[in-house]
């Protein structure tokens, strides 16, 4: 065994192209660290909806520029097969380590392959790259990014023509392309032949930004704005500025893009901390509003001042404002989002007269909604213009929120008192997050499949009037692997994250609530029925 992993490592580092990668793989098998190259060639990273993501190294488990040639290469034969040859294919990637790299190794697989490859022409948002498939109608994007994960962290996102992200059957075909790749010398990659772009396709997405404000509106509310050291700062005061908003106040010390993300443990702005220095920010100069991207922008954050000091809206509260912004400024086509997010979505599109669409979690899933006007996700994403972006956007979603924020301001209220009106006219949805990060994954498997063999009858006392295994699919659903419970004014959905190693379960409650007057009394129910539910479920599934 031992010595068929040496042999595995040294076949790999024999054509490792990265002089970073082959120096620390040399260094492992130099020393016989058999527990690090174990780790390193357990398997391969698994190629899926989300395209690749993971820990950056050498070897077959980790991000490196072996592992995205291949992908490319996997990408390309899939792209062939089904008529695409001679196609375009555009690339974007972020500020991360390596993403660079990444991204010129794909363009010269592609070229090499006898398609056509574009790429951005520096680490923009992921938005950015969204549009661009559309706009210069390729069949195919690449985006090299990986998110909010940590520092160590990159990953591939694939995009088909339509200009949203893959869902099955592609990824398993793509996968399959992957695994036939014998060799890398048998991958032609030439040193030329792609297309760096100017500045053109983005001031293309700059100008599309205006569309979704509406003309005349009031542009008055106060911004701080963090980029939590990634790529999202000079296109969002770009849009910014275009719009004729006052110019964000920045928080300066995560304003450049910073790979090592020293501020924060987490550049994710729904982590705990994550958000303090854009608070002491505001502390200080006194917005309207904070508003944050993740480090690839394609995610929008918001705080806002709740009595003394500042707070966080949660994703649901977000999308639900915008919903109600988009409902009275007439907006017309179908409102969707995932499972997991907050059903107050489904209550202001059905009293607008609007179709309505739940889908699986992902704005793989979301960008597909027949007719979509708006979509939203509680993980902070929000689709506010799905003819220009069929993905998540954090730049147009900062400016939507921003706008209906001035047009509040201008009567003396905020974004707090929509958010009562909206709970006194549909009831108080309220909603939090059972969160668990584990170093074993089978800690994950194991609670579902408790959950699975002995499910919970009740939750905070409240009857589970239905439980359904997502596995199986519904009428409506695709198969995916997650539990959903109905309760009598609540649901709790629990799932396996599909990007990192978490198990999470989402939970609402709808309180009644007949005046503003009740709304304390309301939040505190709530409050309380959450707190309940966590603990009834932590101890069903036994984690």
């Amino acid at each position: 065994m031992h010595d068929d992993l040496i042999a595995r490592a040294q076949a790999w580092l024999a054509e490792d192209p990265d002089a970073e990668t082959r120096d620390e793989l040399g260094k492992l098998i130099e020393a016989g660290d058999v527990t690090a190259l174990a780790e390193r060639f357990a398997g391969t990273l698994q190629f899926g909806t989300a395209g690749l993501r993971g820990e950056l190294g050498a070897g077959p488990m980790r991000m490196n520029r072996s592992v995205v040639i291949r992908a490319a290469a996997g990408l390309a034969a899939y792209l062939k097969k089904n008529g695409q040859a001679g196609g375009l294919v555009v690339v974007g990637y972020d500020a991360r380590h390596k993403s660079a790299d990444f991204a010129r190794d794909t363009a010269a697989v592609m070229t090499g392959a006898g398609l056509r490859a574009a790429v951005l022409p520096r680490p923009l948002p992921t938005p950015v790259l969204a549009y661009a498939i559309r706009h210069l109608g390729a069949v195919a994007g690449v985006e090299v990014t990986a998110s909010h994960n940590p520092p160590r962290d990159n990953g591939y996102k694939v995009y088909l023509g339509d200009g949203s992200q893959i869902v099955p059957p592609a990824d398993a075909e793509i996968a399959a392309e992957i695994d036939a790749i014998a060799a890398l010398a048998d991958v032609p990659r030439p040193d030329s032949g792609w297309e760096t772009l100017d500045d053109a396709v983005l001031d293309a997405y700059l100008a599309r930004t205006d569309a979704v404000l509406t003309a005349g509106s009031p542009r008055t509310a106060r911004t701080v704005y963090t980029a939590m050291h990634g790529v999202g700062k000079d296109v969002l005061l770009a849009a910014f500025a275009r719009a004729g908003f006052p110019r964000p106040v920045l928080v300066a010390e995560q304003a450049e893009p910073d790979p090592d993300f020293p501020t924060v443990a987490f550049p994710n702005p729904e982590e705990p901390g994550a958000m303090d220095l854009a608070f002491a920010k505001a502390r200080e100069t006194e917005p309207d509003l904070i508003i944050a991207n993740d480090p690839d922008a394609d995610r929008c954050a918001v705080a806002v001042r709740d009595g003394a000091d500042w707070r966080m809206l949660r994703g649901d509260e977000v999308g639900s404002l915008l919903a109600a912004h988009l409902v009275r400024r007439g907006a017309q086509g179908t409102f969707a989002e995932s499972i997991v997010s907050s059903s107050l979505l489904g209550r202001i599109a059905k009293k607008a007269g609007l179709p309505y669409e739940e889908t699986l979690t992902g704005f793989k899933w979301i960008a597909r909604v027949d007719g979509l006007r708006y979509g939203y996700e509680e993980a902070l994403g929000y689709c506010v213009d799905p003819d220009g972006v069929r993905d998540k956007d954090g730049i147009t979603a900062a400016l939507l929120i921003t706008e209906l924020a001035s047009e509040l301001k201008e009567h003396g209220r905020t974004l707090l008192d929509l958010l009562d009106d909206l709970a006194v006219e549909h009831g108080l949805h309220a909603t939090d997050q059972l969160s668990v990060r584990v170093e074993d994954l089978s800690v994950i498997a194991d609670a579902m499949r408790r959950l699975r063999e002995q499910p919970p009858t009740e939750l905070a006392g409240l009857a589970i009037t239905e439980a359904e295994d997502l596995t199986r699919g519904t009428d409506r659903l695709p198969p995916t692997d997650g539990l959903r419970y109905t309760l009598d004014g609540a649901r709790v959905v629990v799932r396996p994250s599909g990007t990192e190693p978490k198990l999470k379960c989402y939970l609402e409650v709808v309180v009644p609530v007949a005046t503003h007057d009740g709304l304390p009394e309301a939040r505190a129910k709530a409050a309380e029925l959450l707190d309940a539910i966590k603990r009834d479920l932590s101890a069903a599934a036994g984690i």
